[in-house]
């Protein structure tokens, strides 16, 4: 295991701990070593590299298994970090396993010959995720924000290949360049990849300085990207291509980003719809009144009918916020709630004692009607 980081320790974990236990300890630290957080700060931009790196690793089970068994090149790089030859931080990629069978019949029917080094395959890039906040007004109408996302990319010294400068990878002595091994079981046999290269068919003898072998390194990418109007807290926005670069020509993976939003004063999210209470006072509310309510864009007239009871609800349609579909726009939800004064000044006491004089009628004797 010498010469290669170690991931929970990184990540200040257990070797036994649970995937969640990881995910929590990664956005923990994450929180903490933010680039944004620590504008300027080399230290934490480099630490904040270093665990995004295990992470990838230990955050993926497949990975993990690889990476406990000590299979295929790992280690953060001379540049902050690396990542492992299969699109991300080390461990095996299995979007390729279809290229092994390929290369299985291709070698049955006589293709390729054996002891070959295997062609390198196109890898797509992996997807990325990332958060941003927003204000409610910005999730309502939709902006623009700057992103520093953590990703890896091809390593600039060795172009990918994790050779030092000047050499190239070999054919694995174990495998032959076929990436897996196969053992015999009766009229079967079974197919695994490679303990001795991981499943990339090739072994490097000298790596290069800057990577340590992965062909990655770690970086942060900083870019800014639309957010759409219509967001709400916890939406998931996929921006196509704007993922990790791929490999050996692949195409890159996407960019995810979870929106949390801060609450309005006013307005309250109630699925597609908003809503807001407005308050009435007793006379409005006995009588009926036209009163002034917010809209999204200003303000309208709203007219409440005389004996309006609290909680009532008036909707106006299609005013509220876009929806995230494309489909038209919620509606705006008006809550009116009687506004009952805590206390009262000697004038509404006597108003209050006139009114009841004449409204003097149990209005709770319908719930014992019918009882003897």
């Amino acid at each position: 295991m010498a010469g290669r980081a170690d991931y929970y320790k990184a990540l200040g974990v257990d070797k036994k701990a649970s995937q969640d236990e990881i995910k929590k300890a990664y956005r923990k630290l994450a929180r903490q070593y933010h680039p944004d957080r620590n504008p300027g700060d080399e230290k934490a931009e480099a630490r904040f590299k270093e665990i995004s790196a295990a992470y990838d690793t230990l955050g993926d089970p497949d990975k993990r298994k690889q990476y406990d068994r000590g299979a295929g090149p790992f280690g953060f790089g001379g540049a902050g970090g690396s990542a492992g030859p299969f699109g991300g931080a080390g461990g095996f990629d299995t979007s390729g396993f279809g290229d092994i069978l390929s290369d299985l019949f291709g070698r049955a029917t006589g293709g390729g010959g054996t002891g070959g080094r295997r062609p390198s395959r196109e890898q797509p890039g992996r997807d990325l995720e990332t958060e941003v906040r927003l204000s409610f007004d910005q999730a309502i109408e939709g902006a623009q924000v700057p992103l520093q996302v953590p990703t890896s990319q091809p390593c600039p010294t060795c172009h990918g290949t994790g050779a030092k400068p000047g050499t190239s990878p070999k054919v694995c002595p174990v495998c032959h360049g076929r990436g897996i091994e196969s053992e015999g079981q009766g009229l079967f046999s079974i197919s695994q990849p490679c303990s001795n290269c991981g499943g990339s068919g090739t072994v490097i003898e000298d790596p290069c300085p800057t990577c340590n072998g992965a062909g990655m390194v770690r970086t942060v990418k900083r870019l800014r990207v639309n957010i759409p109007a219509g967001v709400r807290e916890g939406s998931r926005v996929r921006l196509a291509g704007k993922g990790e670069p791929g490999r050996n020509g692949g195409p890159p993976g996407d960019l995810y980003v979870v929106t949390h939003v801060d609450a309005s004063p006013i307005f309250r999210r109630k699925g597609d719809n908003l809503e807001v209470e407005v308050p009435l006072t007793i006379p409005e509310a006995i009588r009926g009144a036209t009163v002034d309510v917010p809209t999204l864009h200003g303000s309208k007239k709203l007219r409440v009918p005389a004996g309006t009871k609290h909680g009532t609800v008036q909707r106006l349609r299609g005013e509220g916020p876009r929806k995230l579909d494309g489909k038209g726009q919620g509606d705006l939800h008006y809550r009116f709630v009687i506004d009952v004064p805590a206390s009262l000044s000697k004038e509404e006491e006597a108003a209050v004692d006139e009114l009841s004089k004449v409204m003097n009628g149990d209005p709770r004797s319908k719930l014992f009607a019918g009882r003897s």
